[in-house]
């Protein structure tokens, strides 16, 4: 089982900054991709940002949306068994709730469809 909590979140100004994180286990976080997704209301959920090892895995390698690029940063902490989305120049439009994600395989790319476990979101609100 790949059980997901996350933490974080809450509520900013705009231009300010917030992170999120998400305990997993040891060997989820070294081993599969792991991803931010959000969804704001009304909305569809979408890819925020994404953590995978390089092929022989000599380094990690990150993927952001392009509405989060130069914003938002997406690292694990293997000490502590998380992965942390830090949100910074946040803007109203970054205002949903934001779900952790555990890829299927090494390859998961920006798809949700990519992800196999989710955990059960937390809300992030930025007031203009």
């Amino acid at each position: 089982q790949r059980r997901l909590v996350e933490s974080g979140g809450g509520l900013v100004q705009t231009g300010g900054s917030l992170s999120v994180s998400c305990a997993a286990t040891s060997r989820v976080l070294t081993t599969y991709p792991m991803a931010w997704f959000r969804q704001a209301p009304g909305k569809e959920r979408e890819f925020v940002a994404a953590i995978r090892w390089s092929t022989a895995r000599v380094r990690e390698n990150t993927d952001f949306a392009d509405s989060v690029k130069g914003r938002f940063t997406i690292s694990r902490n293997f000490a502590e068994h998380t992965v942390r989305l830090q949100m910074n120049s946040l803007k109203p439009e970054d205002t949903a709730v934001y779900y952790c994600a555990v890829g299927r395989s090494t390859t998961a790319g920006t798809s949700s469809s990519d992800y196999i476990d989710w955990g059960q979101g937390t809300q992030v609100t930025v007031s203009s």
